[in-house]
């Protein structure tokens, strides 16, 4: 029992570190490619999870309709959900790229973040919306019927690989493309580029709708894993800082990279836990911060000893398989 116990554990935090490797794949492409500074993470967490609930789950009746209030939903399968989620991030990400990436990149930042905490609170004080503070709970998962609610897990972890390296397979084969040398000269010189006829702008909103996308079937992955979603999941902590600690861990440019910062970070997030368990009572309450403040120092580390992260930048993009 004690070694089940060991594996169904190891399992959940692969599923957790897999969605996660998500997002850092989506702000990679991003940051890592492009350089646009996105600090609105949560935001697109919270869309895409909250528009793929809405889709799978059927809409309240009867009894349960006077505790439970959402504008709708369809009752559609989980694929549904999931390119619903991508559909309605690269929305945002347009609403907020056409009036920002025109400027500079500062305002990108505060657009993002600004709008990520709007989201929020909206979803926290619009009842009417999707349950207000209370969230939605009892979201259906794919393939639950196939084996017993206790090892679910063991379905859905492969569920989560197999969407992990579907996204990865498909950055790796847009950016070796002219398109993705594309955006790495933007990253490194805007002027050079927009002097070569290439159309900033566009190759920049291409990315950051792109990235957004990816980011929205995170938010999804991870709604039908915990099966509850409420606002206060989608905190600038949890939902952004923590991305970016993941990429710049793994490596800024290269999406192995990206993989391997979210599996060790999230191992580390984990492990911070076990740590905690041993503070005096009376400093339990603090235990979350604690753990953010050991994140903050393995980034310090991180910018000042090996500021390319575990990996770097993949220099060589030309070719798919050298």
């Amino acid at each position: 029992m004690e070694i089940e116990g060991i594996i169904a554990y190891l399992v959940s935090l692969a599923i957790m570190a897999g969605i996660y490797a998500v997002f850092a794949l989506g702000l990679n492409i991003q940051w890592g490619y492009t350089g646009l500074f996105n600090i609105g993470i949560a935001g697109f967490f919270c869309i895409g999870a909250y528009t793929s609930a809405m889709i799978t789950t059927p809409m309240p009746t009867g009894v349960y309709a006077q505790y439970v209030r959402q504008i709708f939903g369809l009752n559609l399968p989980f694929i549904l959900g999931i390119l619903g989620a991508a559909l309605a991030c690269g929305f945002i990400a347009f609403l907020i790229g056409y009036p920002t990436l025109r400027l500079r990149e500062d305002y990108l930042a505060i657009a993002t973040i600004g709008i990520a905490e709007t989201f929020r609170l909206v979803f926290n004080n619009e009842h009417w919306l999707a349950n207000g503070p209370r969230g939605l709970m009892g979201l259906p998962q794919p393939l639950q019927g196939l084996v017993d609610p206790r090892h679910y897990n063991y379905i859905y972890l492969p569920i989560v690989l197999a969407v992990m390296v579907v996204i990865y397979l498909s950055i790796e084969r847009v950016i070796r493309s002219p398109w993705g040398r594309v955006l790495r000269a933007i990253r490194e010189d805007e002027v050079a580029s927009a002097m070569s006829g290439k159309d900033i702008f566009r190759f920049k909103m291409q990315s950051l709708i792109f990235g957004s996308m990816i980011m929205g079937v995170g938010g999804a992955l991870y709604a039908h894993y915990t099966k509850a979603i409420s606002p206060d999941v989608f905190t600038p902590l949890y939902g952004t800082f923590i991305i970016w600690v993941m990429l710049m861990a793994g490596g800024s440019g290269n999406n192995k990279g990206a993989i391997l910062g979210a599996f060790v970070v999230w191992g580390i997030w984990i492990g911070a836990k076990f740590l905690t368990d041993f503070l005096p009572y009376t400093l339990k309450a603090r235990a979350p911060y604690i753990r953010f403040l050991i994140i903050f120092i393995l980034l310090e580390i991180i910018l000042i000893h090996r500021p390319q992260g575990l990996m770097g930048e993949e220099k060589r993009i030309s070719k798919m398989i050298d």
